[in-house]
């Protein structure tokens, strides 16, 4: 697995490294919030461990910036404070845990292998794909600087065509993930959201469009 440590101290940094390449990780280690970000952004890691006092962008600076790109890897935040608003505040941010310096190097890593676990556990409140991105907290989709705010089955639908981008989605995947089984409603419904998304996209100027592909389902493209 492959890990990106930031920490400008260098001891500490050099310490925390020879551990985890011990324990058969990968690792790429920078010293500074602005290298921590450009890794981030350019490379793909199975875990991300910040420390927070950081020069030029601060680790939750980082951890926010990441989350709003929709890069959903575990993130664990490194700390020299107890202050409790802190941890409160990188969690807020989407972080999946929070460790106080100083810690044993045991602790470390039962922290790093736990948040490996739950890797695939954190959603993003942003979703994008393209030009357009759509906000889980307040159902808002935007496409440069035009947006929309849409009702809850079409944000639903929305959402599980942007999570699923790369795939076409049957009808019936459709119908029983937004309405259930137990709905009154006809299946034919779902071609009426998938026209309304349309429409909102052509509205915002969108490059994006939902396609359909006969007796296969729809897609993003």
């Amino acid at each position: 697995m492959k890990l990106l440590y930031a920490e400008d101290e260098r001891n500490m940094a050099e310490a925390v490294y020879d551990v985890l390449v011990y324990n058969n990780y990968l690792v790429d280690v920078v010293y500074d919030g602005e290298d921590a970000l450009e890794y981030a952004l350019n490379d793909k890691y199975d875990g991300i461990i910040l420390d927070i006092m950081m020069p030029k962008l601060s680790g939750i600076e980082v951890l926010k910036a990441i989350r709003e790109k929709g890069i959903t890897t575990p993130v664990l935040l490194l700390t020299a404070k107890s202050d409790i608003e802190d941890k409160i505040q990188g969690l807020d941010m989407g972080a999946d845990d929070y460790l106080t310096k100083p810690f044993s190097m045991g602790e470390l890593m039962a922290r790093v292998r736990a948040m490996l676990r739950r890797k695939d556990e954190y959603t993003p409140s942003i979703i994008e794909f393209k030009d357009i991105s759509l906000n889980i907290l307040n159902y808002e989709l935007t496409c440069k600087d035009k947006k929309v705010i849409l009702t809850k089955n079409e944000y639903q639908v929305m959402e599980l065509l942007m999570l699923n981008k790369d795939i076409y989605i049957a009808s019936e995947t459709i119908f029983i993930r937004i309405w259930g089984y137990d709905s009154d409603a006809d299946i034919g419904i779902v071609w009426v959201y998938i026209s309304y998304l349309r429409k909102h996209l052509k509205e915002l100027d969108s490059e994006v469009n939902i396609v359909a592909k006969r007796n296969v389902g729809y897609r993003l493209e």
